[in-house]
């Protein structure tokens, strides 16, 4: 299920650094290179809960495998001004070898918990696929022009 949804300006930064983790690690030459970066992430938050404290795009990451999120229902929230964890919470569900990790960082860090729900619910309705550009009308002349008047040979 795919959905349209501008990422509010509070989670744009993140969002960003986020974006760019997640495609840097999905190598179609290496498809499992991601999964196996997010499951080694996660090993390491069930450790130490509190690891990516402040780190949200790495919070994010580690724990996008292990919850599952409403996407429908939760994009009916207007998010113009950030919801609280309350407005959020109803919508996730954790895997059960997660709960305890999750729980932990819940207690200690609900406000980062929040921002990596928001990301991973705003990175799974994110279009990745490349605009293409518009030719530039001066340059589609250019072009034009080059195309007729050339008498050079092909190279």
């Amino acid at each position: 299920m795919q959905f349209e949804a501008s990422v509010p300006d509070y989670l744009s930064g993140d969002f960003s650094m986020y974006l760019e983790n997640m495609t840097s690690y999905a190598d179609p030459e290496n498809p499992d290179l991601l999964s196996n970066y997010l499951t080694k992430l996660f090993e390491q938050l069930k450790q130490m809960p509190l690891l990516f404290n402040g780190m949200v795009d790495q919070l994010a990451m580690a724990i996008s495998t292990k919850v599952r999120i409403d996407s429908e229902n939760l994009a009916k929230i207007v998010f113009t001004k950030e919801p609280s964890w309350g407005d959020v919470k109803p919508f996730v569900g954790v895997h059960a070898d997660a709960r305890a990790c999750i729980t932990e960082i819940m207690t200690h860090a609900e406000q980062d918990l929040k921002k990596a729900i928001l990301l991973i619910h705003f990175y799974n309705g994110y279009d990745t696929t490349p605009l293409k550009a518009e030719a530039d009308e001066s340059e589609q002349d250019q072009n034009d022009d080059y195309a007729t008047h050339y008498d050079g040979d092909n190279y």
